[in-house]
C-alpha cells in the first residue's frame, strides 16, 4: 500500500498552507491530485498518512481514535507557526479530524470538509448495520470486516473500474473496513458532534446527495450546528463518496479555491483593521 506523506512546499513559502487528511482505510494517494491543484494555486500543502494506515495491514486493527487525534494535533502544532493562514481539511475520516482540530485550536483559518462521515448511514452500508453496537462491544470487532464493494465510492463507471483495479492490487487503500476501526471512527464522530458548537472558523462543506457511505445528514448537521459566521454547504448531485475523483471533481476544485481566496482576504482584512485600532 502507498504510505508516503505528501508535502508540496514552494521554494519561497507563501503565507498560506493547507493540511489534509485521508479517509478510513485510505492513504494520501486519494488526496494527491487535489493537493497538487492547491499547490499550483499557490498554497503549501501537507497530506499525512494517519496511524494504522500505510504500513502493515494488521495495524488498522489496533489503532485507536486517540492515535489519530494526537497525531493530527502534533502535525498542526509543528506547522502552524510558519504560516499566516493555515487551513485544515480532509475526506471522510479526514474531515472529522479537521473538525476535531477546529474544536481544539482557535487559530485555524478555515476548514474544508469533504464527505464528512459523522454517521455511517449511506445507501450501500449493509442492511444489518443495526447489529453494529453488538459487534463493537465484543471481541467480534477484532475479527470481522466489511469488504469494500461496488460502487467503491465512485459513480463514474470509467474511474470506478480504475479504482477497483488499484484496490485489487492493494496499492492505494485496504479493500475492507475492519469493524474495530469503524468503531473508532464512530466514537470520534460522536465526540465531534457533541462539541460541534465550539467551531467558529470559516468552513466549506462538500457532500454528495447520493453518498454511498454517509448520507447528507452529516453535512447538514455540521452546517446547522457550527458557530462559524462564514459557512457554506455544497450538495453534489452527480457523485458518490469519493467526490475528489468523481463526476464533479472540477467543481469541487473550483469552489475550494474560491473559498480559500475569499477567506484569505477576510483574514488579511481583519488583521489590517485590528492593527489600525
Amino acid at each position: 500500500m502507498l504510505s508516503l506523506d505528501i508535502e508540496l512546499i514552494h521554494e519561497r513559502s507563501p503565507v498560506s498552507a493547507v493540511m489534509l487528511f485521508h479517509g478510513l482505510t485510505g492513504s494520501p494517494f486519494e488526496l494527491r491530485k487535489y493537493a497538487k491543484f492547491l499547490y499550483e494555486e499557490g498554497y503549501d500543502v501537507f497530506c499525512f498518512c494517519l496511524p494504522g494506515h500505510g504500513s502493515h495491514e494488521i495495524d488498522i486493527y489496533n489503532v485507536k481514535y486517540r492515535d489519530w487525534t494526537n497525531f493530527v494535533s502534533e502535525k498542526y502544532r509543528s506547522l502552524r507557526g510558519y504560516y499566516e493562514n493555515f487551513y485544515v481539511g480532509g475526506l471522510c475520516l479526514g474531515a472529522v479530524l479537521a473538525l476535531f482540530l477546529a474544536q481544539k485550536f482557535n487559530t485555524i483559518t478555515g476548514i474544508i470538509c469533504l464527505s464528512t462521515t459523522l454517521y455511517l448511514d449511506g445507501w450501500s452500508v449493509p442492511k444489518y448495520d443495526f447489529l453494529l453496537p453488538l459487534g463493537l462491544n465484543t471481541i467480534i470487532k477484532y475479527y470481522y470486516t466489511f469488504m469494500e464493494r461496488e460502487p467503491f465510492g465512485i459513480k463514474n463507471l470509467f474511474v470506478r473500474k480504475k479504482i477497483a483495479r488499484l484496490m485489487q492490487n492493494n496499492t492505494v487503500a485496504l479493500d475492507n473496513y475492519p469493524l474495530s476501526a469503524i468503531g473508532e471512527l464512530l466514537t470520534l464522530s460522536k465526540k465531534v458532534r457533541c462539541s460541534i458548537k465550539e467551531i467558529n472558523s470559516p468552513i466549506i462543506i462538500f457532500h454528495s446527495a447520493e453518498d454511498d457511505l454517509t448520507s447528507r445528514k452529516s453535512a447538514d448537521f455540521v452546517y446547522k450546528n457550527v458557530s462559524s459566521v462564514h459557512r457554506q454547504k455544497i450538495i453534489l448531485n452527480n457523485s458518490y463518496h469519493l467526490i475528489l475523483y468523481d463526476n464533479e471533481k472540477e467543481y469541487v476544485y473550483k469552489k475550494t479555491i474560491e473559498f480559500l481566496s475569499q477567506t484569505d482576504g477576510v483574514k488579511h482584512f481583519e488583521r489590517k483593521r485590528m492593527s489600525v485600532i
